[in-house]
């Protein structure tokens, strides 16, 4: 779904049909509670509210200021949007009164409107302010943290959240230019990051995870994302369905694992005199792995490396069968 409020915040939803069938959004659940995590521009927002009925509800959450400013214009009394990250979600939840919800859809990506805004300092296509903060009212930008940290710190965070074989060399020049003046444009450091790199991959720019790495630590991506599945897995009720849309390795990582371990029950000492109806039981079922048609990926590139997974909430009788 493009979005169509000006060519600056043209955005088409990644997976948009298959996140929200992925909900199940039907029948008695039409009257149910859902989240929409990131609510971005509000594509997969708006195609819940249009699944939802009269009696549904739709809380969106998101950190980005201009995000929220689209959001508010939704004018609907089922929907709420939240300004603050996924994570603060049971918090959240709680706040208003909803013990338990019916489906939770998480977007990793970053919207294109966050990529072309050049404001934004989150590529190196454009030049601008080296920022790269989701929320822009919030913390230290990366330019202030580029010029505070320590080499050591700066190249462990690129080699950690980029994957980056040059991180340390890739540290060393950075520290050797603030020491002559500060880095605070997203060319500058690309520029920097281009001498370092001895060798490039082929077809992508060598500041690619660079930025990358920059852009997960400030935003505390991953902490945050750890934090937002173990409140999702405590707020859905049974037979409620989870669906999470990762965009790199490191994430998709994190939610292959969670799943993975909450989908298998422990196993408890076969020493131990444990009854049957006692044995441990997993709390989801695993549902679905999805990837972008051809067709969606020719239309939108940045669709290319997204990959959905899908489970489902047991309930108590299902955990004892």
């Amino acid at each position: 779904m493009t979005e169509q409020a000006g060519p600056e915040l043209q955005h088409r939803t990644v997976l948009l049909q298959e996140a929200v069938d992925a909900l199940a959004i039907q029948g008695e659940r039409t009257g149910g509670v859902y989240v929409d995590g990131t609510f971005g521009r509000g594509g997969h927002s708006r195609l819940i509210l249009e699944r939802l009925g009269p009696t549904g509800r739709l809380v969106a959450f998101d950190k980005d200021p201009q995000a929220i400013a689209t959001a508010e214009r939704i004018d609907d009394p089922r929907f709420e949007i939240v300004h603050d990250s996924f994570a603060t979600m049971a918090q959240a939840l709680q706040e208003r009164g909803i013990a338990r919800v019916d489906g939770i859809l998480m977007d990793l990506g970053i919207s294109s409107p966050q990529v072309d805004d050049a404001a934004r300092g989150f590529s190196f296509r454009f030049d601008g302010p080296l920022d790269m903060r989701m929320d822009t009212t919030r913390g230290i930008s990366a330019a202030q943290w580029l010029a505070t940290e320590t080499e050591q710190t700066i190249g462990k965070v690129i080699r950690d959240y980029g994957e980056e074989r040059f991180a340390f060399q890739i540290a060393k020049a950075i520290a050797a230019r603030r020491a002559i003046e500060p880095i605070s444009g997203t060319r500058q450091l690309a520029e920097i990051v281009a001498h370092a790199v001895k060798t490039r991959e082929k077809g992508k720019d060598p500041a690619t995870r660079t930025f990358q790495a920059i852009r997960i630590y400030i935003n505390k991506e991953l902490e945050e994302l750890e934090v937002g599945l173990a409140a999702a897995l405590e707020k859905l009720s049974p037979q409620g369905r989870l669906a999470v849309i990762s965009f790199h390795s490191l994430e998709d990582r994190i939610v292959k694992r969670f799943l993975a371990a909450k989908a298998s029950a422990p196993q408890p000492d076969r020493r131990l005199p444990i009854r049957a109806v006692d044995l441990p039981r997993p709390d989801i079922r695993l549902i679905d792995r999805i990837k972008p048609s051809d067709e969606e990926v020719a239309a939108n590139p940045r669709a290319r490396s997204a990959i959905m997974r899908v489970a489902e909430r047991l309930s108590a009788t299902e955990n004892a069968s």
